[in-house]
């Protein structure tokens, strides 16, 4: 399973999806976010903490530095 792909990888995947399902929006439009904010490399950096914490500390994390999405809807 995911043979080719880095836990850092599956968990950057994972957390898009949560953040996309805590935000209410589609993984695609997180994922532009992301790269429009230049938050996708930051967040794979993040992997030692964010693996280690409650989900919900990365997204208070990603909220502080994403002008487009910090408001749920």
């Amino acid at each position: 399973m995911h043979k080719n792909l880095t836990n850092e990888m599956l968990f950057f995947v994972y957390l898009l999806e949560k953040y996309a399902e805590y935000k209410g929006v589609s993984a695609t439009s997180v994922l532009h976010s992301f790269d429009d904010t230049n938050l996708t490399d930051y967040i794979k950096q993040m992997y030692p903490m964010y693996h280690t914490e409650r989900i919900e500390n990365a997204f208070l994390d990603i909220d502080n530095k994403n002008p487009y999405l910090q408001k749920n809807p």
